[in-house]
């Protein structure tokens, strides 16, 4: 079905068998009295329009939708329209764009930084690649002390927290975090004792020539699904009920949060891990009928994240960086010995950036 149909009194518009209110329509209008034609803003707030609006007349010319609602004209490509169409409304699990991915997972989206920092198709690549796969490599890097900043600059701003714009990733002693040993560490998200996390985190080589220390990467909605797969109840309890994650290993710092292992939409998406065994606080939003299970869920999920045919392993050399989505992709690393040396720099940036100039570069703009 082609032609714009009206229905339900005026209240419905049927386009392509998709249908449409005559409420949304106007809100979603695209002229200059609804948003402002420089930056694309909304100029109205639910006040200004009507309770009931009718529509009065529709017709659909060369891919242009023509509207009539309570006697004001409206236009619409009609393709955009049906981009966006909420009839029926779309059965997600993933974000868009997003693909899931485990330890077959080859083709790891890579960059060189001075074709990166020329912008156009390969850093669009880039940066499309870091939204469907939640991770990406970094080359041909100077291996000086702040390049993880030209990083972060191809997109966004970095995000400074109580570990400073940038944090040191070596062997320390009496360290404040167990990030700064030689230890191994499980595959975690980072910080999420924060509310919100960094929602992107940029790690880069300087050094290393130590035995060991490989860096591995679990896509945590892979994990998600695999977990719902095989335990869909204890699923629904990881992400049901809220996780404590708290952090207090500084003076004057004691960071808390309280959110699900696996955070859901109110549709059902899938939109966020946080995971932690580090961080993890006493569990005390779980009722006690559903304790056990819910601790059998996150053992379930811990050996899931934890088996080797979920990971991505590789050794960043000195002048490499590795950059992950901080709200779905775990990171880890193998223990490294005292034999040679290990440093990486770390910093912290936000998603919104990264999509935006994403956005804009497939947009031409």
């Amino acid at each position: 079905m082609t032609d714009a149909v009206i229905e339900d009194g005026g209240r419905v518009l049927r386009l392509q068998g998709k249908r449409f209110h005559a409420i949304w329509l106007l809100d979603n209008a695209q002229d200059g009295v609804t948003r402002d034609p420089g930056n694309g803003q909304r100029l109205i707030t639910m006040a200004d329009l009507p309770a009931d609006p009718r529509l009065t007349e529709a017709g659909l010319t060369d891919g242009t939708l023509t509207v009539s609602i309570d006697g004001r004209a409206l236009e619409f490509d009609r393709d955009w329209l049906v981009a966006r169409a909420y009839d029926p409304c779309p059965a997600l699990t993933l974000p868009a764009h997003a693909t899931p991915w485990d330890a077959t997972l080859t083709d790891i989206p890579t960059g060189n930084m001075a074709a990166l920092q020329a912008g156009g198709d390969a850093l669009r690549d880039w940066l499309s690649g870091v939204r469907q796969y939640g991770f990406a490599r970094v080359t041909g890097m100077a291996a000086e002390p702040g390049g993880l900043f030209d990083i972060v600059a191809l997109f966004g701003f970095v995000r400074e927290t109580n570990y400073g714009r940038h944090f040191e990733v070596r062997t320390e002693v009496n360290p404040t975090n167990l990030a700064f040993t030689g230890l191994g560490l499980q595959a975690h998200t980072d910080n999420p004792y924060r509310d919100p996390v960094p929602t992107l985190q940029v790690l880069s080589c300087l050094e290393n020539s130590a035995e060991g220390g490989e860096n591995m990467v679990v896509d945590g909605f892979s994990a998600a699904l695999r977990l719902r797969a095989e335990n869909p109840e204890g699923f629904d309890l990881l992400a049901r009920y809220s996780a404590r994650f708290e952090y207090a290993g500084e003076a004057g710092v004691r960071l808390q949060s309280r959110r699900p292992m696996i955070e859901l939409s109110p549709e059902g998406t899938l939109i966020g891990v946080r995971f932690n065994s580090r961080s993890i606080a006493p569990l005390t939003d779980v009722p006690f009928a559903h304790m056990a299970g819910y601790y059998a869920a996150y053992r379930q999920l811990s050996d899931i994240i934890d088996d080797t045919a979920q990971e991505v392993t590789f050794k960043l050399s000195p002048g490499e960086a590795f950059i992950v989505d901080n709200t779905r992709v775990l990171h880890a690393r193998k223990g490294y010995s005292g034999e040679g040396s290990r440093w990486l720099q770390g910093c912290y940036a936000d998603k919104d950036g990264l999509l935006s100039t994403l956005a804009a570069l497939e947009a031409g703009a």
